[in-house]
C-alpha cells in the first residue's frame, strides 16, 4: 500500500472511531432523557391521573353499584318475607291436616264407628277407608302446596324490574 492510502485509511479510522464514540454518547444521553420521563411519567400519573381515575369511580361507578346491591338486598328480602308469610304456613297447614287425618284414621272410635256403618256381608278389600283419606289427604296437601306456590311466585311478578327508569345514569 501506499503511503497516502495507509494515511486515508488512518484517518478513516479515527473518524469511525470518532463517529462510534459520537454515537456512544448519544445513546447515553438518550437513555438518560428516557429515564428521566418515565420518571415524571411516573409523578404524573401518580399526582394527577390516579386521584382523577379514582374521582370518576367515586362519583360515577361507586353510586350505580351501591343501587344495585340495594336493589338485589331489597329484593332477596321481599322474596324471603313472601316465601315465610306464604309457602311456609301453607305447607306446615298442609303437613298439619295430612297428620290429623293420620291420627283421625287411627282412633279406636272412628274405627268402631266405621264398622257400624259397614254391611257385614260385604267383604272388606285390602284398600280400605284409611288408604282413601290418605289418598285424598295428600292430593290436598299436594294442591295446598301448588296454591301457595304459584300465590307467591305470582304476586312477585314484578319483583325485579327497577321502579323508576332513571335507576341509572345514561352518561
Amino acid at each position: 500500500m501506499t503511503r497516502k492510502r495507509k494515511k486515508q485509511l488512518k484517518r478513516l479510522k479515527g473518524d469511525a472511531n470518532a463517529l462510534w464514540a459520537a454515537q456512544q454518547d448519544l445513546l447515553d444521553q438518550a437513555n438518560s432523557v428516557a429515564r428521566e420521563a418515565s420518571r415524571q411519567l411516573q409523578a404524573y400519573s401518580r399526582e394527577e391521573i390516579a386521584p382523577r381515575v379514582v374521582k370518576a369511580y367515586e362519583e360515577k361507578v361507586q353510586p350505580v353499584v351501591h343501587k344495585m346491591d340495594a336493589a338485589t338486598h331489597d329484593a332477596r328480602q321481599s322474596a324471603k318475607r313472601s316465601f315465610d308469610s306464604k309457602v311456609l304456613p301453607a305447607v306446615g297447614s298442609a303437613i298439619g291436616t295430612v297428620m290429623a287425618l293420620g291420627d283421625v284414621a287411627r282412633d279406636s272410635r272412628v274405627k268402631a264407628a266405621f264398622d257400624r256403618v259397614q254391611p257385614k256381608k260385604v267383604e272388606k278389600k285390602k284398600s280400605g277407608i284409611g288408604s282413601a283419606i290418605a289418598v285424598t289427604a295428600g292430593i290436598a296437601a299436594a294442591a295446598a302446596v301448588a296454591y301457595a306456590v304459584w300465590q307467591t311466585f305470582r304476586a312477585d311478578d314484578e319483583l325485579w324490574v327497577a321502579d323508576d327508569e332513571d335507576a341509572f345514569p345514561s352518561n
